[in-house]
């Protein structure tokens, strides 16, 4: 499959549906890997990220970055796991910082996919590369994310998270102090569209929702626990960057003069579903990791 760079100029009988549209003119990629490249922000249209709906223009440059492909063997890896709660269906792991949640282009091991196929058989639904995986977490981030271990419960939990009936709270650090006690974040995001490694608040991107409320307050940072509504890619260091109070230690969106460590100061401390056959509610907590709580009573003796 060619995933060099593709162009398409827009002309009148071209003017329908953008996923439609380019499924007819590049019939080599497949419609569901289309209007995934389209959420993702790899699809720009006059150098803007648009929603699958958009309808073309005639004059509409449309640009087709697709990602390159990286030969991956997945293989299973006896890595230690920190799991929370495991039954047949469904397994809760907290994951360390720095820890990459599946395979990609830069890590193609020892990641936690490796580390759960040892352990464990998952689901099949998410493909070779990220099997059981329903949510994932920045690799810098630590926390709580569940896991299917059937294509049952993955669709189950998929449906869950799509219907935001589940329960994921962060905490994190955030530079500078928020006034308000709590709020909400309701601002689109797609991949910006001058720096492609990043995300970023963007007109017509995909909806985002983040609730926060100040659990702490210090002179010069604020700690805040974060309610996702939905779950897009750096939601939470995206949202509190638009806000004026980006994530302490974050190397992509925080400021050059920030926190020591390794990492952005995000952890996954709530996570809560249904459970996908008993149907029983259940909720989990992890507790507060070494570096985030060495941080903590660092900002308590100099910076209360």
């Amino acid at each position: 499959m060619d995933q060099t760079t593709q162009t398409l100029t827009v002309t009148d009988g071209m003017t329908g549906r953008i996923d439609k549209e380019l499924g007819h003119h590049f019939p080599q990629f497949s419609r569901s890997q289309l209007k995934r490249w389209i959420d993702d922000g790899t699809v720009t249209v006059n150098g803007q990220t648009v929603k699958a709906k958009y309808q073309l223009q005639a004059g509409d440059r449309v640009v087709i970055e697709p990602e390159t492909p990286v030969e991956i063997d997945l293989e299973p890896e006896n890595i230690p796991l920190d799991i929370v709660y495991e039954d047949d269906d469904v397994l809760v792991v907290n994951k360390p910082q720095g820890m990459v949640v599946h395979p990609a282009p830069g890590h193609p091991n020892h990641t936690l996919v490796n580390a759960l196929m040892y352990h464990a058989p998952l689901s099949s639904i998410n493909g070779e590369l990220r099997p059981g995986i329903v949510h994932r977490i920045d690799k810098d981030t630590s926390g709580l994310l569940m896991v299917a271990k059937t294509d049952r419960a993955h669709r189950s939990l998929t449906a869950q998270l799509k219907e935001k009936s589940n329960l994921r709270e962060y905490v994190a650090l955030v530079h500078g102090v928020i006034k308000e006690n709590e709020g909400t974040i309701d601002a689109p995001l797609a991949r910006s569209p001058k720096d492609r490694k990043k995300q970023a608040v963007v007109v017509g991107g995909r909806h985002a929702v983040t609730h926060f409320r100040v659990l702490k307050r210090y002179q010069h940072y604020t700690l805040v626990a974060c309610r996702l509504e939905t779950g897009r890619t750096h939601q939470i260091r995206v949202h509190m960057k638009y806000i004026n109070h980006p994530l302490a230690g974050d190397p992509l969106y925080g400021p050059r003069k920030t926190l020591p460590g390794h990492g952005q100061y995000l952890h996954a401390r709530l996570l809560g579903f249904e459970h996908p056959v008993t149907g029983e509610e259940m909720v989990f907590t992890a507790p507060w990791p070494d570096y985030f709580e060495q941080m903590l009573s660092y900002l308590d003796r100099t910076d209360a």
